[in-house]
């Protein structure tokens, strides 16, 4: 089994668990009840200068921990006043030690649109992202089949959601493209190998429409790099450790004005 495929189990599994003390139903009617995602197509539109999605993440599979992070929604306070434009949450618990309360808390703490950042693979898994918050949510085409990536991306909309849809290859992004998805990534991560490929957002690019915002992911940890997506073609760029492993607003305000 490949490292994204025992997320992704393991993700489901630990779904499948909290499905037991809160019946999908539930989780129905507190999504229902949640007010109106913000709108993340206006926070990441293309713009003169590149747009950052600030990740809070405490650990990650290949690089072990990274930041104890015990208030995330302070963390993700400071990456708004660095300027991010969009808040990503890692909610994986085993590998990644996040939760669904992170989510949570950030939510309430910002006013920027937050991402569930997940091994999503089930219905179940959508719908409480938006009971807990979320305001657009992470599906990753290598770890889903077409029909399933189709009806989440469906369901997140239904619920008024934006849709992050993760690739890895020109495959991948025809795949995302097929759904009608807003929201592209490109993944430097080999999630089945967790191997960083840092040309990989170029050599992609060109595969995503013009009408899609295109967002470069992982490999990112001085301007240069973001920059380097930027001159590619990136309208947003994912940051994760560079932000919780030092100052979070120098951080940004350096990436930021790197680009402009």
């Amino acid at each position: 089994m490949s490292l994204l495929a025992d997320l992704t189990a393991g993700a489901v599994h630990d779904a499948e668990t909290r499905a037991e003390s809160e019946p999908l139903a539930q989780v129905e009617r507190r999504a229902l009840a949640q007010t109106p995602a913000r709108d993340v197509l206006a926070a990441l539109a293309p713009a003169d200068r590149v747009k950052i999605i600030a990740e809070v993440k405490r650990a990650s599979p290949s690089r072990g921990d990274l930041a104890s992070i015990p208030d995330p929604a302070l963390q993700a306070s400071l990456y708004q006043r660095g300027g991010a434009s969009a808040i990503s949450v890692l909610t994986e618990g085993r590998r990644f030690k996040g939760s669904l309360a992170d989510l949570e808390a950030v939510k309430a703490g910002v006013d920027l649109p937050v991402l569930r950042k997940d091994f999503l693979a089930t219905r179940y898994q959508v719908i409480e992202a938006r009971a807990a918050g979320a305001d657009f949510v992470l599906l990753i085409v290598a770890a889903l089949d077409q029909p399933t990536l189709v009806e989440l991306h469906t369901l997140a909309l239904e619920l008024g959601m934006g849709v992050l849809v993760e690739a890895h290859s020109a495959e991948e992004v025809q795949r995302a493209v097929d759904v009608g998805a807003a929201i592209i990534g490109v993944n430097a991560r080999d999630l089945t190998t967790f191997e960083l490929d840092r040309d990989l957002f170029g050599r992609v690019a060109d595969s995503i429409p013009s009408s899609a915002i295109k967002v470069a992911e992982s490999a990112v940890l001085v301007p240069a790099d973001v920059a380097h997506y930027r001159s590619a073609g990136a309208d947003v760029v994912l940051v994760g450790e560079a932000l919780v492993t030092g100052d979070p607003v120098a951080t940004l305000h350096t990436f930021l004005g790197d680009t402009s």
